[in-house]
């Protein structure tokens, strides 16, 4: 924060007399010796503000920023309006936990409220929560809120982003829980497969739709044989997908989850983003995290609390539905923000330009010699594979300032596009590849 002023020596000395201690050493004489620092820490000295901006300046000189992208695989590049950053800066919202002293805190409680309520619009479920860490541990912590003393089993389909995969397999080794993978065949999850697998054990089905290829899965047919053994159908989509393509809520899906980063988050390295968790009403009190809701105080003026906390880890320890003790709070209010911003024509509209491009783009690169392994309908991503090495395509695409799909193996990548994605930088790569092919 630009407001930040560290204390001062004389007052941490008023502090000390105030709290009853004559020094910092007597402050902190519970700790034990043996874990003290003696003598001085083997950091660098101090350097001036300019000093360090000037520092950190040639640093960052030599990051590379790519005007043109097509790259995707979990992190998308999209549009921000201005006025998520402007709205997010204000001092008052820079913090990630969400208050407890409700009665304090009403402007943070509000604005997680309208994100709540904007998640479970975009869904078509029930309840939202405050949001968790990222989009790996809402999948996680889906499969968590399906599983039973008798269902233990939990079946996740091979076509999910690996990096979820891996974060859900950490949480299940942990908790007990019987993962099984769901096998890939032709880019989406081999539903003969799942029907062998699928049984009376089985608490959770979960499939990522539009899937880590970009193709779209059999979203409802997956969900009827989930039902039909009696487990829990997950569903992880992209947030901007739900623009043009049907909500989990229609397809049937009894929890929706995925990353919120579309939503008016810049590119970071490794975030922080924001995980979104929606449900339909009879699993709410297994929802984790804060829920916020809305009620009216004894003057009868509106208000917000937080909601069913008795689900939580700080009143009910080892019982409760999860351990996630924090969330993304500014991160959810930039999505709040974004999605008041663009409205749900707006919303349609980036979808759309995304689709189309990206179905514009895979025709290029068809055209250019390399061949389309997407088979059925897909969004904004999409395979090709060539007989050149993904490692020479993609190399002389960055040659031009242009940051290329991202490499599957030696020869299959996979491509992005969204509304950023301008039809003569398309043009400009795909005549790339194509010159790259002939050499």
């Amino acid at each position: 924060m630009g407001s930040y002023i560290p204390g001062t020596e004389r007052e941490q000395k008023e502090m000390l007399a105030e709290t009853g201690f004559d020094s910092m050493e007597e402050l902190f004489r519970h700790i034990p010796e043996e874990v003290k620092i003696n003598g001085e820490l083997k950091i660098p000295s101090g350097m001036t503000e300019l000093e360090v901006r000037e520092k950190m300046r040639r640093i960052a000189g030599r990051n590379r920023v790519f005007s043109v992208c097509f790259r995707g695989a979990g992190a998308y590049r999209h549009f921000i309006p201005s006025v998520v950053k402007s709205v997010i800066s204000k001092e008052n919202f820079l913090t990630a936990y969400t208050p407890y002293q409700a009665e304090i805190s009403q402007g943070i409680l509000q604005s997680i409220f309208e994100y709540q309520t904007m998640i479970c619009e975009l869904t078509g479920m029930d309840a939202s929560n405050a949001s968790v860490y990222d989009g790996a541990s809402a999948v996680a912590e889906s499969i968590a809120m399906c599983c039973e003393r008798k269902r233990k089993k939990a079946l996740v389909s091979g076509a999910v982003n690996p990096y979820i995969l891996e974060t859900v397999k950490t949480y299940c080794s942990g908790s007990g829980t019987e993962l099984v993978i769901i096998p890939e065949k032709d880019g989406v999850t081999d539903r003969k497969a799942l029907e062998d697998m699928i049984d009376e054990m089985t608490a959770c089905v979960c499939v990522q739709h539009p899937n880590y290829y970009g193709n779209m899965e059999e979203a409802g047919t997956i969900g009827e044989i989930a039902h039909g053994v009696g487990a829990k159908y997950i569903m992880s989509v992209n947030p901007i997908s739900l623009g043009v393509v049907k909500t989990p809520g229609e397809y049937g899906a009894d929890i929706a989850v995925g990353d919120g980063q579309p939503l008016g988050l810049s590119l970071a390295f490794g975030g922080p983003y924001l995980g979104f968790m929606a449900c339909v009403s009879k699993m709410t009190r297994k929802l984790p995290g804060r829920i916020v809701g809305q009620t009216v105080d004894k003057n009868g003026k509106t208000g917000y609390v937080l909601t069913l906390q008795a689900r939580e880890q700080h009143i009910r320890r080892e019982k409760a539905s999860s351990n996630v003790c924090s969330n993304q709070a500014l991160c959810a209010l930039a999505a709040g923000v974004y999605l008041s911003a663009v409205g749900s024509g707006g919303l349609k509209n980036i979808a759309v330009q995304c689709m189309s491009k990206a179905h514009y783009m895979a025709k290029l690169l068809e055209e250019a010699g390399c061949t389309i392994e997407n088979k059925g309908s897909f969004f904004h991503e999409f395979v090709t594979v060539s007989d050149m090495p993904a490692e020479k395509i993609l190399a002389d695409l960055e040659a031009e300032g242009i940051l290329g799909g991202y490499p599957l193996d030696e020869y299959r990548v996979l491509w992005c596009c969204t509304e950023m994605n301008r039809k003569e930088d398309m043009d400009r790569a795909a005549h790339i590849v194509r010159r790259c092919g002939k050499c």
